[in-house]
């Protein structure tokens, strides 16, 4: 099977940080990174920065997504998943962690915290009408 196109997309890394990586050659997302240390106690939620400033193209976002061994593992995931950073965004890139877990868990610099995701953006071309067409399901 032939691989996905890559799509150049601009970053600036921040003194300490890190491009975001495909771990395996069948990854969808791209891990990123803590710019610092930090512990995230119980019940806690934390803007962390990666120190990743991006220029996604016109037509497409950039979604941070949370990982799933950190949910498994010590019940952290994102306060917002996905986040979508936006075209015209140009400000670093932060994840909105949250610990639903019993335990503090400290993070190390450069620990992954996430997981980038290219995607292409429809936008909508809304249409107010008076009435919807019936279907199958309905309302239920």
């Amino acid at each position: 099977m032939a691989a996905s196109p890559s799509i150049p997309v601009e970053v600036t890394v921040a003194p300490g940080g890190s491009l975001p990586e495909y771990a395996t050659s069948g990854a969808a997302g791209a891990d990123v990174r803590c710019l610092g240390g930090f512990t995230l106690e119980p019940r806690a939620r934390l803007l962390v920065p990666t120190g990743l400033r991006v220029a996604v193209p016109e037509g497409f976002e950039l979604q941070v997504r949370p990982r799933s061994g950190l949910a498994f593992k010590h019940g952290i995931t994102m306060a917002n998943a996905p986040g979508t950073i936006d075209s015209d965004y140009r400000g670093e890139i932060g994840v909105i962690l949250i610990n639903h877990g019993a335990e503090a868990v400290t993070f190390a610099a450069g620990d992954r915290i996430g997981q980038l995701v290219l995607a292409p953006v429809s936008r909508i071309a809304w249409v107010a009408v008076e009435r919807l067409d019936d279907s199958d399901r309905g309302e239920g």
